[in-house]
């Protein structure tokens, strides 16, 4: 894919002020499109606040902290993902993340039982992920650690699963649900309830290894959590247009926040995903207000940036 969209001048002013939650660049593990410090400047430059600094390897708190250091005009927030990297569901490593200003904890992903047992073959034609490589190296190179559970064995949320809840609601983070099933993204969404959290987002619900179904987003939406929709799932051909377009319609937009998942050299720039997704959504018949509530307001309610005019209370209906 070399030949990218370029965002219309109407969607760049429609996303000014957003986070994108959820992207992957350098210095990481593999090869990514941008450095860090480059892409805050970039997003100053295009009128966006920030984003959110993920990895499935490495805690991101200090990294961003630099960057913020760096003065650029936009701001990078850290976070943790909770894979083998990190010794799995770790409440010393969550501890140290929120002691550090990691904003967003993120629930296992590549070292997820779900994403280990998931046997769906990528859909003829989609590009498959970058980490999928690595973690195959990795196995064959010996290294492939036991899948990290959020459940037991009776389909219970374990006690230090909830203890890693607890540390998130501690240090007012975001816990994102990863690549957990569907099953499991429904019980941990009602013990992150339990536990205090207050912020609770449902990661790419329509990637190959959640495909969760609109009736049960709905469900998760009415106990609090918000749905992100990343752009790089429909782009890369995981899923089509028209099921990623009709979730939101299905779900509703006030449930809905925009990401991009974008940093892979093969994908759009950085800087014009949360654009790109505007415009693809302005096509698929969602108003200017709908599509500024899932890119501006959701997100910044997400991160716990100051509400910008024209927001809804608390970010969300």
């Amino acid at each position: 894919m070399t030949e990218h969209p370029q965002p219309s001048a109407h969607a760049r002013e429609l996303v000014r002020g957003a986070y994108d939650v959820h992207i992957h660049v350098a210095p990481d593990v593999m090869r990514r499109r941008i450095d860090d410090v480059t892409l805050a400047e970039r997003f100053a430059d295009v009128g966006m606040a920030g984003f959110v600094l993920k990895s499935h390897y490495v805690p991101t708190a200090e990294r961003a902290e630099v960057v913020r250091r760096a003065r650029t005009g936009a701001t990078a927030l850290g976070a943790i993902t909770l894979n083998a990297a990190v010794g799995g569901m770790n409440p010393i490593a969550v501890e140290i993340a929120g002691r550090g200003g990691a904003r967003f904890v993120w629930l296992p992903t590549v070292d997820s039982a779900n994403q280990r047992q998931c046997q769906a073959a990528e859909p003829e034609g989609a590009t498959p992920p970058m980490w999928a490589k690595l973690q195959a190296e990795l196995r064959a190179e010996g290294m492939a650690a036991d899948p990290v559970d959020v459940l037991d064995a009776d389909g219970e949320v374990r006690e230090v699963t909830r203890q890693v809840l607890r540390l998130v609601a501690k240090h007012g983070m975001v816990l994102a649900t990863g690549h957990l099933h569907s099953d499991e993204i429904a019980r941990v969404v009602d013990a992150a309830a339990e536990e205090g959290v207050e912020r609770v987002v449902v990661t790419h619900p329509e990637f190959t290894s959640q495909r969760v179904e609109a009736e049960r987003q709905r469900r998760l939406a009415a106990r609090g959590a918000l749905l992100e929709r990343c752009l790089t799932t429909p782009y890369t051909g995981k899923v089509s247009w028209d099921v990623w377009l009709g979730n939101i319609r299905e779900v509703g937009p006030e449930h809905s926040v925009i990401s991009s998942d974008l940093g892979q050299p093969f994908n759009p720039p950085v800087e014009d995903g949360l654009a790109i997704a505007a415009d693809r959504l302005l096509a698929g018949g969602f108003t200017d207000d709908e599509v500024r509530l899932m890119t501006v307001h959701n997100s910044r309610w997400l991160v716990g940036a100051e509400p910008l005019a024209g927001a809804p209370a608390r970010g969300v209906a």
